[in-house]
């Protein structure tokens, strides 16, 4: 019985397979039999009219455009507060022993809104004074892009050490500028990101050492009791862990990262 049960389910098999395939067939047959036209793209470049200024004006821009979103992640890391916020929050899921908690999305993510957040200011004014003004055709591209300059030069020129711009400007070989307002963006731009990097890792040591103290006192307890073979960052975890929320680390983490940047509550 079971052997003729077997033949009758291969033999079904074969059927589905066999009308499978001449649907297959058929299908075929009538792709080839109607035709589509394929459409065809093409893309060409053309040299500007140099009798038009206007033409040559909006091929640059296209161009600035182009360039400016392609440099944008870049200028989203080194110009604003970003590079702080990630060095500090890589120090604290280190310091409290969660390797991939929170994961790199959600820190990336929090890291991403409370740049916004921080640089809404910087922006508006750009928005105002800039932007908009070109906008409405009131100024020209070139005097947008020198209002554009002021608010992310006060920015940066506040949250940067006189001591990396003064290694920047003599690397540069340039002539010693007469106050702040005279520092050119290339020299500015590399101090501020030196200037973060080390105001994050001051940030960070300051994370280390209460968690510090706690793996420090863990170790020693289970040296005493001879537990030898516990690893000290089991146990040690859930104090930490638990230290950070009951004194509501994170929003004295944030709160005091914000005002770092003059904002106040």
């Amino acid at each position: 019985m079971r052997v003729k049960s077997f033949n009758k389910v291969l033999i079904l098999l074969f059927a589905c397979i066999s009308i499978f395939i001449s649907i297959m067939a058929i299908d075929y047959d009538i792709a080839h039999a109607v035709t589509f036209p394929i459409p065809s793209l093409k893309i060409g470049v053309e040299p500007a009219n140099p009798d038009n200024p206007e033409q040559v004006a909006i091929v640059l821009e296209i161009i600035a455009l182009l360039t400016i979103i392609g440099l944008a992640p870049s200028i989203l890391i080194l110009m604003t507060p970003f590079t702080r916020i990630i060095v500090v929050f890589h120090f604290l899921r280190q310091a409290i022993g969660t390797q991939t908690s929170p994961p790199n999305q959600v820190i990336v993510g929090l890291a991403l809104f409370m740049t916004f957040f921080i640089m809404r200011p910087v922006g508006q004014e750009i928005y105002d004074k800039a932007l908009n003004p070109y906008l409405e055709n009131k100024i020209t591209y070139k005097e947008a892009f020198n209002e554009a300059q002021i608010p992310i030069r006060n920015y940066l020129l506040v949250n940067t050490r006189e001591a990396d711009i003064a290694m920047f400007v003599k690397g540069a070989k340039v002539s010693k500028p007469e106050n702040r307002n005279d520092v050119s963006l290339l020299i500015l731009i590399p101090a501020y990101v030196i200037s973060e990097l080390k105001t994050g890792f001051i940030i960070g040591f300051v994370l280390y050492v209460p968690f510090l103290v706690i793996d420090m006192v863990v170790a020693s307890v289970l040296l005493a009791m001879g537990m030898m073979m516990l690893p000290p960052v089991m146990i040690s975890m859930p104090f930490k862990l638990m230290l950070f929320v009951l004194v509501d680390g994170w929003n004295l983490l944030i709160g005091s990262m914000m005002k770092s940047f003059g904002i106040t509550f």
